[in-house]
């Protein structure tokens, strides 16, 4: 019954799931961290954790890391406050990625450039992919840069409305 008991904590007290190896290296690796804490008089090496708990070095680092799934916090929680106000661990993590934003574009632009003319697809790769300039273009395909520049428009026109439609 207790051992019934303790697998139930040691299964649904994490915030995070961890493997069930980890969950008992986390209290393994605590254990020695303490012995050897009071032993040396400092925080040990990974080195002095894993001879003394016969693991890996990176068995040590993973069970290290494995303990930052047993206690979670909120991004809105304060970590500290000052006369400027409190400040939340979220005002430190990340930046709005606005590349994101694109994604769905490029869903929905991807079918339509497929039914583009191989002449069009190729033109739009010349330009959008490899940078190239409407004269350069025109040189590799025996064009104006005229033509070319009419090409790009009318293809850029068929692609906008078609984006324009689908949303």
């Amino acid at each position: 019954i207790v051992g019934e008991i303790k697998r139930f904590f040691r299964d649904t007290s994490w915030a995070v799931h961890v493997p069930r190896r980890l969950q008992e290296a986390r209290v393994q690796l605590a254990r020695a961290t303490e012995e050897l804490r009071s032993r040396l008089g400092r925080t040990p090496t990974v080195k002095e954790l894993s001879e003394l708990m016969s693991l890996s070095e990176d068995e040590v680092i993973e069970a290290r890391l494995a303990a930052n799934g047993y206690n979670s916090a909120s991004l809105d929680a304060a970590i500290n406050s000052s006369e400027d106000g409190e400040t939340a661990l979220q005002d430190f993590l990340g930046t709005e990625d606005t590349a994101l934003e694109l994604v769905e574009d490029f869903h929905a632009l991807a079918p339509m450039i497929a039914e583009l003319p191989e002449r069009d697809r190729l033109i739009l790769h010349l330009r959008f992919v490899e940078e190239m300039t409407q004269a350069q273009i025109g040189e590799r395909l025996g064009v104006s840069q005229m033509h070319v520049s009419r090409l790009l428009s009318r293809t850029l026109k068929r692609l906008r409305e078609g984006m324009l439609t689908t949303q």
